[in-house]
């Protein structure tokens, strides 16, 4: 599996915190920044993650920003994400078996780190569940399909 990372100036520390586990774990992972912990804007970092992850050059991707909301709102806005805004393990793992999500956002002023660590090693290790998950996201796909004609 590899996975995009990135966060704006709210979400430094645990996207720190995250890159680790990832190490830890042995996931293969690129970090697309900030590197400053200036005021920077949210879709300058979010939307790049989302077309890495859209054009299938990374399995998954993880955003982070103080509240999670505006990262998610920037990656959806892409075709063929499904990102979910996550503050707790029992979302992270229902997003993945019933949404089939490719990006999870976090907030770092909403979460701490040991908490963030569960949520992303949920979300990395379950898988997707099909079966009538797959119908309804197709319904999604087919929706984005017939709004960009």
């Amino acid at each position: 599996m590899k996975v995009a990372i990135a966060s704006d100036h709210g979400g430094l520390n645990i996207r720190e915190e995250i890159k680790s586990l990832m190490e830890e774990i042995g996931i293969e992972y690129e970090d697309f920044g900030c590197e400053c912990q200036t005021s920077v804007d949210y879709p300058d970092y979010a939307l790049p993650v989302a077309q890495k992850v859209a054009a299938g050059e990374f399995d998954r991707g993880i955003l982070i920003c103080g509240t999670g909301i505006g990262m998610s709102i920037a990656a959806n806005k892409v075709k063929g994400i499904r990102c979910a805004l996550v503050h707790d393990v029992y979302s992270a793992k229902l997003t993945r078996q019933h949404n089939d999500t490719n990006i999870i956002s976090m907030g770092e002023r909403v979460i701490g780190a040991g908490l963030a660590r569960e949520i992303v090693q949920t979300w990395l290790t379950t898988d997707f569940e099909a079966g009538r998950h797959a119908t309804r996201i197709g319904k999604i796909a087919e929706y984005e399909e017939k709004s960009e004609q």
